[in-house]
């Protein structure tokens, strides 16, 4: 691969090319009634992976309530603060660079597109249980059972298990071939860059502090895929050798503005609906927030505490959707040119509003009682199917199969190969099969392992 030390350019950040295909696609030669990046969106939605996300926790478990929140309904969100985000700096950029428009015919909505798309898709590589999930994988390779693997593997494979990320995951998933399905959902290149936050391997660990450094992007399995893309986009490259990593999509940072704006504010109002958060208290955080552009007589006459935080959450997810616009136009060279580093709220001068909304989910909602009791639980399920999997896989590997062993491999999936005795690709495989659970499917799985289905 040439190594690409230039800046960016949005030509080729737009490229309408399709994952598995050999030939560019032309904006000006696309069908306007069906866009090649809202055929993103739609294969995305209609995904058994995205489907998942219904019964899978956000933050608060699921419950008898109808209003918490799932990874499916948060993406859903995501994805249209990212659509607004995404038309926003469109128009903005057509503007600034009228020959993206008036040459190669692209317009204000393919920004809000590929940006809806991404974010829609940005979570679609979370395991069960929330966060805690990814931390219980990796905490069955770094100190569990899982460490016994560590001297048959290479360091970043190693690594890959230890720090299992679903940002990683979502990409293998989206781009994973499988018998019939070549080149995974087959979205546009586009898409899958700006869905890729932290385009590097899982070693060097945050080697600057650089935002792109934080995490990982994509498995071993999976990095000659990422380079492809991130060749096709014309990703500026900023490592290479033996550790390699690229700077951002530019569009990935409204991505992660999107998330941002939503975990921030939505986080919240679960707080508040389930009671984890008092009204008075919780609505003057958010009065603070939009204190600029409130009205004050509308907020007074609104007489229920669903009518005030859906009101007081509408203008504060405008506002920081405003904000993180300015933030975006007022860096794009720099963005541009991979040396922008922070995410875009962090640059906003409602930082402090946004920090103090923060803090008290942390206290109230993240550490509560019910979140707790479900990743403990989690914990529990994930070690059990991982040992009962990855065990069974590593047997498989070394092939001294026991009659248990052979009944725990046909309850895997058809789609899952095991591939030629590649222990980290199995392991890996594993991983992935038990991630894609849903909450109840894990569950479920945990107590036909245990006997307690019987």
């Amino acid at each position: 691969m040439q190594t690409n030390y230039l800046n960016m350019n949005w030509e080729q950040l737009l490229s309408l090319k399709r994952y598995g295909d050999t030939n560019k696609r032309l904006r000006k030669e696309q069908d306007e009634t069906r866009l090649g990046f809202e055929v993103d969106y739609d294969r995305i939605i209609f995904s058994s992976e995205f489907r998942s996300l219904q019964d899978k926790t956000q933050v608060i478990p699921l419950s008898k309530t109808d209003f918490i929140h799932t990874r499916l309904t948060h993406s859903l969100e995501v994805s249209v603060v990212g659509r607004s985000l995404g038309r926003k700096v469109g128009q903005r950029l057509l503007e600034k660079y009228p020959h993206l428009k008036n040459i190669h015919g692209y317009q204000i909505n393919d920004f809000g597109a590929i940006v809806a798309a991404a974010a829609l898709a940005h979570d679609i590589g979370n395991p069960p249980f929330g966060h805690s999930g990814e931390k219980a994988i990796g905490e069955y390779f770094k100190t569990g059972n899982g460490n016994r693997f560590k001297s048959e593997l290479t360091a970043k494979e190693y690594q890959d298990l230890c720090d299992f990320e679903g940002n990683a995951n979502g990409f293998k998933i989206l781009t994973e071939s499988r018998k019939g399905r070549g080149g995974g959902l087959r979205l546009s290149y586009a898409t899958l860059g700006a869905f890729t936050k932290y385009p590097k391997e899982s070693l060097p660990k945050k080697p600057t502090s650089h935002i792109a450094d934080k995490k990982y992007g994509f498995f071993q399995s999976d990095k000659e895929a990422f380079m492809d893309v991130a060749t096709e986009l014309g990703l500026k490259q900023t490592r290479d050798g033996n550790d390699i990593s690229f700077a951002r999509h530019p569009l990935t940072f409204l991505v992660e503005a999107a998330d941002d704006i939503c975990y921030t504010i939505i986080d919240f109002e679960d707080g508040i609906n389930f009671g984890l958060i008092q009204e008075e208290y919780a609505l003057e955080y958010l009065i603070n927030l939009v204190r600029d552009t409130i009205n004050k007589d509308n907020y007074s006459s609104l007489t229920n505490t669903e009518d005030r935080i859906s009101y007081l959450r509408a203008l504060a997810i405008n506002t920081l959707i405003n904000e993180s616009v300015e933030i975006f136009m007022s860096n794009e060279e720099s963005i541009l040119n991979g040396t922008f580093e922070n995410a875009l709220l962090d640059m906003s001068r409602y930082k402090a509003q946004i920090k103090d909304i923060i803090d008290i989910s942390v206290k109230n909602v993240y550490n509560s009682m019910d979140v707790i009791d479900k990743e403990i639980a989690g914990y529990e399920v994930i070690n059990v199917l991982l040992d009962s999997f990855v065990y069974t896989v590593y047997k498989h590997h070394k092939g001294n199969l026991s009659n248990y062993d052979q009944l725990i491999l046909k309850v895997l999936p058809e789609t899952l190969d095991l591939k030629d005795n590649a222990l980290y690709h199995n392991i890996l495989d594993i991983c992935n099969f038990v991630a894609r659970f849903s909450d109840s499917n894990a569950i479920q799985t945990y107590r036909k392992l245990k006997g307690n289905h019987l």
